[in-house]
């Protein structure tokens, strides 16, 4: 993805290519989504819904944000989900934006139907606090990890098909998501372990092992068009791997510990949430694009931004933070 788009980009016909392109981009603010009384964990997109933002809190609830891009205010809270009896860490969406799936430390994971505001049905079997969830391409198939080492596969009714205990991490798994490729249904999960592996999602099996992080790592992503993916945690470094081969690809310095990761589905860009700022990345040149700070750096070692997330069309950025707030900010040119 990136260099080899046929499509141009959308601001004129013949757009010079993405790195000259990119270099008048910026990041810019345009307000915050303010409701969540706790750290924001978590927030979901879908491209279906583009006014819909969903996120999760360790206030204990998800939050449904309706978006008013003409509006004064950046968006407003519709609704809060609330069932999950200790915080939620990690939310996603269905494809059409129906459904919202949540994982918490209350050791399930929640099913809502976005339209009630209402649970559909709880998943029960993860022994320990549950770190994070994904849905599958096609929305039929549930991966979830956490404190109990394992991970999981469940279908939307809530039964769980496959517990991974083979090959599996030797610490607390921190992240979970699927490939977004049909030709290749991969799971990419990270660990406090220090590691991030692959597995085929046919057989449920280790396709491979991406050693060479120095620190447990604590997010990992996958490239819209399925071929990179990148990792990043205690050793503030991320680091590109080509997901099929399994090969390093190469490692970006951070500064400082990584706490969230994500691909720009429009640009060739990573965008990595730090312990004090956000890095946006550009990856054909490898130099940092822009850095966005903290307006109020936090206090005693807690880190400002933990949650990252991209509008479906790639010109919006939310950053969920520590204090609460989930800050937005456009993709202009500068």
């Amino acid at each position: 993805f990136g260099s080899s788009r046929s499509s141009p980009s959308p601001t004129s016909p013949r757009a010079p290519p993405t790195s000259l392109a990119a270099m008048t981009e910026s990041l810019q603010f345009r307000g915050a989504l303010t409701g969540h009384r706790n750290w924001v964990t978590s927030i979901a997109t879908t491209y279906e819904q583009s006014n819909l933002v969903v996120s999760a809190s360790r206030d204990k609830t998800l939050m449904v944000w309706e978006l008013t891009p003409d509006g004064e205010q950046v968006g407003y809270a519709r609704r809060s989900l609330t069932g999950h009896g200790q915080p939620v860490s990690s939310v996603v969406l269905s494809s059409d934006g129906q459904f919202a799936l949540s994982g918490s430390w209350d050791r399930t994971l929640r099913l809502w139907d976005l339209n009630q505001g209402a649970k559909v049905r709880a998943f029960a079997g993860h022994e320990k606090d549950v770190y994070s969830v994904a849905f599958s391409g096609d929305n039929r198939q549930i991966v979830s990890g956490g404190r109990d080492k394992t991970l999981k596969l469940w279908n939307t009714l809530g039964e769980c098909k496959y517990t991974i205990q083979e090959d599996t991490h030797s610490d607390w798994v921190s992240c979970v998501v699927f490939s977004p490729s049909a030709k290749m249904p991969l799971i990419v999960s990270a660990g406090w372990d220090k590691l991030v592996k692959v597995w085929n999602l046919s057989d449920c099996k280790l396709r491979t092992n991406l050693v060479g992080h120095g620190g447990v790592v604590y997010t990992a992503t996958v490239s819209p068009d399925g071929s990179l993916c990148a990792s990043g945690g205690k050793d503030a470094t991320a680091m590109l791997w080509d997901v099929n081969d399994g090969k390093h690809l190469y490692s970006l310095d951070a500064g400082s510990t990584v706490n969230a990761l994500s691909f720009s589905p429009k640009n060739y860009w990573l965008v990595a949430a730090t312990e004090t700022s956000i890095k946006v990345w550009d990856l054909e040149t490898k130099s940092v694009l822009d850095e966005l700070a903290a307006t109020a750096p936090s206090k005693c070692g807690i880190p400002w931004c933990v949650a990252l997330s991209w509008s479906a069309d790639g010109n919006t950025l939310f950053a969920g933070s520590t204090d609460g707030n989930i800050y937005v900010y456009e993709v202009g040119t500068a």
